[in-house]
């Protein structure tokens, strides 16, 4: 028996998912009742025609521009993201469902703004990870973004996160939800991931832990990571989930 057959058999490692983040934002009233039926009745069943899912749909409970929600669409292929919004327009059911909020009239509108970023899964976690199925209503998640000074700070910041970083989080208990190097958005070069817990009182006793994890520790000590101050500005927003959300 050759070599090649006594091999043991190697698994290719998971594909990288791509993420749409959209942040809708709103006026309280009427616009955020609209888009929250436009998103639970039209867009992300339609999304899931598409073959996009889970689809996370959030509220900003504790950060800026409040109210806003936040839609979270992971697809295997960049494209079936990029080429949404032309199919959606093909949908018949979807346009039907959505038809208060796609027709609202100019002096009337739906919303304020629609912002986007689309980002590419980091190579240590390349495929998004719901929530255990023991997870509760009142889960919550916390959205944090980091903007670095330069291009080389962005790359050693991701570096961070793939040398170790995974591993203190999952040490302190966190659930580790997505994360991505955002490729087109705004501030420019940046991160952003999402972390999840039971309850914001969860959340507190976990950063305890996460600072008290040897692998962060080791992380923090190193001169590969700390010979400058590889980010500038971060920005964390805490969240609740939609109803309807399926993250």
């Amino acid at each position: 028996m050759g070599a090649a057959a006594l091999a043991a058999p190697v698994s290719a490692a998971p594909a990288r998912q791509y993420y749409e983040l959209r942040q809708y934002r709103l006026q309280s009233g009427r616009q955020s009742k609209l888009t929250n039926e436009f998103l639970g009745k039209a867009l992300v069943p339609a999304l899931n025609r598409l073959g996009i899912s889970p689809v996370g749909v959030f509220h900003v409970s504790i950060g800026p521009l409040s109210p806003s929600i936040y839609v979270l669409m992971p697809a295997a292929e960049a494209a079936t993201l990029v080429t949404a919004e032309a199919r959606l327009g093909q949908d018949k059911q979807y346009l039907e469902a959505g038809a208060p909020f796609l027709e609202a009239p100019a002096d009337s509108p739906a919303l304020v703004r629609i912002e986007s970023s689309l980002m590419i899964a980091f190579e240590g976690h390349p495929q998004l990870t719901r929530p255990p199925d023991s997870a509760g209503k009142s889960r919550v998640f916390e959205l944090r973004t980091y903007e670095s000074p330069s291009d080389r700070d962005h790359r050693r910041k991701v570096e961070m996160f793939n040398s170790g970083e995974y591993a203190a989080f999952a040490r302190a208990g966190f659930w580790q939800i997505f994360y991505g190097d955002v490729v087109v958005g705004a501030r420019l070069p940046c991160l952003t991931y999402m972390l999840g817990f039971g309850s914001l009182a969860e959340r507190d006793d976990r950063w305890k832990a996460f600072g008290a994890a040897p692998e962060w520790k080791q992380l923090t000590g190193s001169q590969r990571f700390s010979f400058e101050s590889i980010v500038s500005n971060v920005t964390n927003l805490i969240l609740t989930p939609a109803d309807y959300s399926q993250i």
